[in-house]
Parts: structure tokens; sequence; C-alpha cells
């Protein structure tokens, strides 16, 4: 039997001690931030294309990727992921599992990545997985990424495969 008395209160229980409005609110910005995520990974898809990438973030964001980069600010971001096709010709971000919590107009998510690409040097193809963590707030009315931290998790070889290779060095 899992012991639930230290576990936080389920969405649930939340949604009963809100609004009908409140509510509303809530799921709509949850929605809101589903979006945001996925036009993220569409365009991280089509190319890294810098140019609507960067507006999703806010002008002060930090995207950090560990071992893959760490930027600070939106024209950081915006050269960060101009760069990332000489790196990464090919990259499918499959984003799933989200875990979204809403305060006003600030916000935090959770995410998984599982993400077949190639990397540029020796044409190599790789399996990634990792953890989105997020934070986000709500800019003139439009929710962006204000933090985006990415936790590699797994880096291998297709051919190999994560039983014989979980984690390779990041390729230069």
């Amino acid at each position: 039997m899992i012991d639930t008395r230290n576990c936080a209160p389920y969405p649930e229980d939340l949604m009963s001690t809100l609004s009908v409005d409140e509510r509303i609110r809530r799921l709509e910005d949850i929605e809101a931030l589903k979006q945001l995520k996925s036009r993220y990974a569409a365009y991280c898809d089509d190319d890294y294309d810098a140019d609507r990438l960067a507006p999703l973030f806010t002008h002060d964001a930090i995207w950090d990727g560990g071992p893959l980069g760490r930027c600070e600010g939106r024209d950081a971001i915006r050269a960060f992921f101009a760069a990332a096709p000489k790196a990464l010709p090919f990259a499918i971000h499959h984003v799933m599992n989200p875990d979204i919590e809403v305060n006003g107009d600030q916000a935090t998510g959770r995410w998984r990545l599982w993400q077949p690409c190639i990397h540029a040097a020796g044409a190599t193809a790789l399996w990634i997985a990792g953890r989105y963590d997020d934070a986000y707030r709500r800019d003139d009315g439009i929710w962006r990424f204000a933090h985006v931290t990415f936790r590699l998790t797994m880096m291998s070889p297709y051919d190999a495969g994560w039983s014989k290779a979980r984690m390779i060095e990041v390729p230069a």
C-alpha cells in the first residue's frame, strides 16, 4: 500500500476549492502551456527555426541543457538555436507526460523527452532521453518560457542501443 499522508493534493482536490471561473482559467492556462511546448518541439524539429523559437522565450530567459550548452537572454537563445542544425541536422522531439502547475502569471512544468536524432560529427544516429524542467511567465498576456532546464538521462548510439551504451560523451 502506498502511503499518501505526505503527498501534495491531487489537482482534483485543488479543483474543488476553486470557483468555476478559476477552474476554467487554470485549465486554459495549462492548455496554453501545452501548446507552447508543442510549438517549441515543432520548431526544433523544423531545423531548429531560431526565428520562431526565440519569441517563445522571455527577453531574460535561460535555456540550460547542461553538457549541450547554456544561454541567457532571448538573443543568445536565438543564436544557440541558429547554430543547432550544424550539430543536429535531424531531430524529432517527442515531449510527453506534462506535469504543470500554475500560480497566477507564473507556472512550472516537467516533461519527458524521447528524441531520435543524427549528430553531424560522424553522422552518428543517436537516441536521446531526458527531462525538461520549465519555468513559465505570462508576458503581456502571453505564456513564454522563462527558464528551460534539460537534464540528459540517456544519449546512446542507435546501432549499439542503450543497453550497451546508455550515455556517451556529448560530441563536440
